[in-house]
């Protein structure tokens, strides 16, 4: 019998351990159990667990949950903490992650800057695609948004927004957020996010 499971080298498996780790270090540095998190989240303890082993690749919507639960930004789930940032991340040093679902692809550009809090992430939605988040429960932050190719929609609580190349968006994580691809193509956005 063929072993279909991943090599250890592969790109998925490590970010599924790097997301793994990070989830586990967050709650336990919280305090919080897995009943906890999974009540303030809304993502059931059993996938929680199941994040935590690495015995499931989250999708995006279920990784803001998590975040959001946690109340940090997304991106201290996907990335690790480094005690001094580079001055010079070249493309390759990017931690890429893709939504194993939508398919939605997120390159963390610049790490987040311990003291400035701003940090810079690209992300490329393909054709149709839609994310949806939660409105943070922790510190909230800001986030601004340049559209760089295709079409966006933005709802961000009750108001909704269209983008096109060129448009740039300022929002917060005070409320709920869905990004959808819009269009006939695939869409791609800088965020720059900082803290409130």
């Amino acid at each position: 019998m063929r072993n279909t499971s991943p090599a250890p080298s592969d790109p998925a498996t490590n970010i599924d351990a790097l997301i793994a780790a990070r989830l586990l270090a967050l709650r336990q540095a919280q305090g919080l159990s897995l009943a906890e998190l999974a009540e303030r989240s809304g993502v059931s303890k059993a996938m929680i667990s199941k994040v935590e082993r690495a015995q499931s690749s989250p999708t995006a919507v279920l990784l803001g949950r998590l975040a959001a639960g946690l109340g940090v930004p997304l991106a201290q789930l996907l990335t690790e903490d480094k005690e001094q940032p580079q001055r010079l991340r070249t493309r390759a040093m990017q931690e890429v992650w893709r939504d194993p679902e939508a398919g939605y692809l997120r390159r963390q550009v610049a790490e987040r800057h311990a003291g400035s809090g701003v940090e810079l992430v690209e992300v490329e939605l393909p054709r149709s695609a839609q994310v949806s988040y939660p409105r943070w429960s922790g510190k909230p932050y800001r986030q601004c948004l340049w559209m760089l190719e295709g079409a966006l929609r933005v709802d961000y609580g009750d108001e909704r927004f269209e983008l096109a190349p060129g448009d740039c968006l300022d929002f917060g994580v005070d409320r709920p957020l869905v990004f959808k691809a819009l269009g006939r193509g695939a869409c791609r956005y800088l965020l720059v996010a900082s803290p409130a």
